[in-house]
């Protein structure tokens, strides 16, 4: 069987019990050793900063030659701004056909919102539906949850509403959009090891905390594991697009990490939202529409166990800007 997330165990204090690693061999603990012989902080900080303030002004300038680029295989341009890339996995899975899918979006052309079930009536819905019932072109899962079936693992807060006020010490990335000044990109993945989070907290009004699979030195800070999952993703690029992650194929983070490091993704760094059934991502756009999710396991005879989308309380989504 695949690797299923246990639903009953969602605590903040209690989530790594819950997934295939103990403290000493946590996804961040093949990097503790890293990190003590790495350049010191101050100067990793001041890079990182550099680099994110840098590609903010060059995205305008470089847009139009990288969207000409990007309609180039692998990537399918649905609309201006928005590529559709379907990679295949790089060694047989039992998952027959199945594609790690990945939405390339430029954030000039697209606004980022959470949604929330925990500030929008407490229902909660697929990303189908919650695409639907808020005119979104796509959504994906906003980060793991706790057992009440509303609340973030980790910190998370959109605009006044607190969805779970409590930064969690064990996640290293957080998930920062809607940005109150012009001089921090639009959206970004803040590594809580490399970048000053208090200081960029006050910059930005949407915050989801969660694990962070690729750091900001492009470094897989996962440990190898044996259990394997399907894996819902996000990922910012060296130009600042933001990346939708789908895998209905199981991995282990470790090996999923140095796939997308293989990909031609000029990945940044990432972030984990969601494993097992409850990974999911939906868009339709320009008369494309695409659902997926994980899957529930394998059978004995290698057979896969789909269940489709299921309700999820937290997503990210996104809209179109006026022209």
């Amino acid at each position: 069987m695949v690797f299923q997330p246990d639903r009953s165990d969602r605590s903040a204090e209690k989530v790594t019990d819950s997934w295939p690693w103990s403290t000493e061999n946590g996804p961040d603990s093949g990097d503790q050793g890293k990190m003590k012989d790495r350049r010191k902080e101050s100067l990793t900080m001041r890079a990182v900063s550099s680099f994110l303030s840098i590609s903010s002004i060059l995205i305008c300038l470089a847009a139009a030659s990288s969207d000409a680029m990007s309609e180039n295989a692998p990537w399918r341009k649905v609309d201006d701004g928005l590529f559709l890339g379907q990679f295949d996995p790089p060694y047989e899975t039992p998952v027959k056909d199945s594609k790690i899918l990945i939405l390339k979006i430029k954030p000039r052309y697209y606004s980022f919102k959470l949604l929330c079930a925990s500030e929008l009536g407490k229902i909660r819905l697929t990303p189908r539906e919650w695409c639907k019932k808020y005119n979104l072109i796509a959504a994906i899962n906003a980060g793991m949850y706790q057992k009440d079936g509303l609340t973030n693992v980790g910190y998370m807060k959109n605009y006044s509403h607190l969805n779970n006020p409590r930064l969690n010490s064990v996640y290293k990335a957080v998930l920062a959009l809607n940005r109150l000044e012009v001089s921090v990109p639009e959206i970004q993945i803040i590594d809580l090891k490399c970048q000053d989070f208090e200081t960029l907290r006050t910059k930005y009004q949407t915050f989801v905390q969660g694990i962070r699979m690729i750091s900001c030195n492009q470094e897989n800070v996962w440990s190898k594991q044996d259990r394997r999952w399907s894996l819902a993703v996000l990922g910012v690029d060296k130009e600042g697009s933001v990346l939708f992650i789908l895998s209905e194929t199981p991995y282990s983070g470790y090996d999923f990490n140095n796939v997308l490091l293989s990909l031609p993704l000029s990945i940044f760094n990432a972030t984990y939202l969601e494993g097992g059934p409850e990974a999911s991502l939906y868009f339709s756009a320009a008369g494309m529409e695409l659902e997926k999710a994980g899957i529930y396991g394998t059978g004995l005879n290698g057979s896969v166990v789909r269940s489709g989308a299921y309700p999820i309380p937290n997503v990210i989504g996104i809209t179109k800007k006026p022209h």
